[in-house]
């Protein structure tokens, strides 16, 4: 006996919807319902009933009788977005990591917490572990004390109130007052290298980054035995800030 082959199990309704707002987005404007049914070949009383159904979620706005597509549609539209800025991001670092031959970081200050957007690094050349949580440690390692830099000091104080200075390891700067002048001495544009305060066996430097208000940072990596390669890769790194800041600098508000 010959086995049927059978399609997938498609969803009448969902197609229906998904149908209507492709052609509520054709039109910058809106359409009203009857437009939108003889364009998608939907029977009017069922226009009318997706219609109601998808306003009521969110997906499309009703405006003087035409129908727009509403705030839940618009952030299905940016999450793809985000993601395609996401992918570009990786692509840079990936290319930089192979370049450089270092592991390749980028990271942001949002919303009162550090933020770790994007890794690039190989088996052979790994990133650093995350054995102490990045956000509460971020006095301890080159990307957070980059960040803090940044910040003004009534937003550094506050992230240093919510996360104290602790030692994570032997090398961790002491206490709040040698890392404020620390980063109090840095020079514009100028790296920041640490050498085992976060984890042991790994020196890392970063570089800023700011774009408006927003403090982002791209950083390094290497094993302790490779130390005296560190200086020179985020030299060669910050020199070629400009081209890589042409492909991130729209991933600030990622």
């Amino acid at each position: 006996m010959a086995t049927q082959t059978t399609g997938p199990t498609l969803i009448g309704s969902v197609q229906r919807a998904l149908r209507l707002l492709e052609a509520v987005a054709s039109h910058p404007d809106g359409a009203p319902a009857k437009q939108l049914a003889r364009e998608t070949g939907l029977p009017l009383p069922t226009t009318y009933h997706l219609l109601r159904t998808l306003t009521h979620e969110g997906y499309l706005l009703r405006d003087k009788g035409a129908f727009h597509l509403g705030e839940a549609a618009a952030r299905l539209a940016g999450g793809g977005a985000v993601q395609n800025r996401r992918t570009k991001i990786e692509d840079s670092l990936a290319h930089w990591r192979d370049e450089i031959g270092v592991p390749v970081y980028f990271a942001l200050y949002r919303e009162g917490e550090i933020e770790l957007v994007a890794v690039a690094d190989t088996p052979n050349s790994p990133a650093v572990e995350e054995w102490a949580d990045f956000r509460e440690t971020g006095h301890a390692h080159a990307i957070g004390q980059c960040l803090l830099s940044q910040l003004d000091l009534k937003t550094r104080q506050d992230h240093l109130d919510r996360h104290p200075v602790e030692a994570i390891t032997p090398y961790t700067v002491r206490n709040q007052r040698i890392l404020l002048e620390r980063l109090g001495g840095l020079g514009r544009m100028e790296p920041l290298v640490e050498h085992q305060e976060y984890a042991l066996g790994t020196v890392c430097a970063a570089i800023p980054i700011t774009a408006g208000s927003t403090a982002a940072t791209l950083a390094i990596s290497l094993p302790l035995h490779q130390a005296e390669r560190l200086l020179p890769a985020v030299e060669r790194l910050r020199t070629e800030i400009g081209s890589l800041f042409s492909s991130l600098a729209f991933s600030i508000s990622i």
